[in-house]
C-alpha cells in the first residue's frame, strides 16, 4: 500500500488537504458507479442490490446505497470494527455522487458507447479506490464488514468477499436488479482496476522520504488477500 503524503495520522484526523484528497477519491467512486449504472449493461454486485431495492420500494438508487450502506455499518457492532472518517464520508459521498451524476453523465444506446461507458466507470472505481484507501482515515463499511468477518473467523478475506458478493448479487437480482455484460466485466476488471489506481495515487503522493511501495499492511486490512 503506498505511503502518500496524504495519509492521516489516524481514522479521525484529516487536515484539509486529506479531507479534499478523501473527498474526491469517494466522488470518483460514485461517478464510476453512476458510468456502469447509465450503460445499462449490468453493474457491480452492490449496486444491483441497490437497483433492486429502487425497484421494490420506489426510492432512487442514491437513497437505497445509503441506506445499504448504513445497514452493513450497524452490522460493524458485534464485529467490534472501527469506522473512521471515511467511513462515514463513504456513505454519503458515494450516494449523493451516484445521485448527481446520473443525471448528468449521457445515457448511451449504441452497444460500442455502452462498453465505453462501463470500462471509464471502472477506472474511475479505480482512481477513486486508490486516492481514499491512501488517506488512512477507515475502510468503507462494505470493506471493514469483509475484514472484520476475516479477523473474527480465520476464513481468508478473498474467500468471504466472493461469498458475501455472489449473496449480495442475487438477492438484487431477485430483487429485480440489472446483471449483464457490465457485471461480468466489473467482477474480473475491478481488482486490476484499483491496483492500478493505487501506484497512481503512490506516484502522485509519493513522500520524497518514502519508496514508491511502502506498505502498511496493518492500517489497510481491507487489501489483504
Amino acid at each position: 500500500m503506498p505511503v502518500t503524503r496524504w495519509r492521516a495520522p489516524s481514522r479521525w484526523k484529516a487536515s484539509p488537504p486529506t479531507f479534499a484528497i478523501l473527498i474526491v477519491g469517494l466522488w470518483f467512486f460514485g461517478m464510476g458507479e453512476a458510468f456502469i449504472i447509465d450503460a445499462g449493461l449490468g453493474v457491480s454486485p452492490w449496486t444491483v442490490l441497490a437497483q433492486g431495492l429502487t425497484v421494490r420500494t420506489g426510492l432512487s438508487i442514491g437513497v437505497t446505497s445509503f441506506l445499504t450502506g448504513c445497514v452493513v455499518l450497524l452490522l460493524w457492532i458485534p464485529l467490534r470494527e472501527r469506522p473512521g472518517l471515511g467511513t462515514i464520508a463513504n456513505i454519503i459521498v458515494i450516494s449523493v455522487a451516484i445521485e448527481v451524476m446520473m443525471l448528468v453523465l449521457p445515457t448511451p444506446t449504441a452497444f460500442p458507447l455502452q462498453l465505453i461507458c462501463v470500462l471509464t466507470g471502472i477506472a474511475c472505481i479505480g482512481i477513486g479506490s486508490g486516492l481514499y484507501l491512501t488517506t488512512n482515515l477507515g475502510p468503507g463499511p462494505r470493506d471493514g464488514w469483509m475484514t472484520s468477518i476475516h479477523r473474527r473467523t480465520g476464513w481468508p478475506v478473498a474467500a468471504v468477499r466472493t461469498t458475501i458478493e455472489i449473496l449480495v448479487l442475487l438477492t438484487g437480482w431477485l430483487l429485480g436488479g440489472t446483471v449483464g455484460l457490465g457485471t461480468l466485466l466489473f467482477a474480473g476488471l475491478i481488482g486490476t482496476s484499483v491496483g492500478y489506481g493505487l501506484k497512481l495515487a503512490g506516484r502522485i503522493g509519493r513522500r520524497k522520504d518514502e519508496p514508491l511501495t511502502s506498505v502498511d499492511e496493518d492500517e489497510f486490512p481491507e487489501l489483504d488477500a
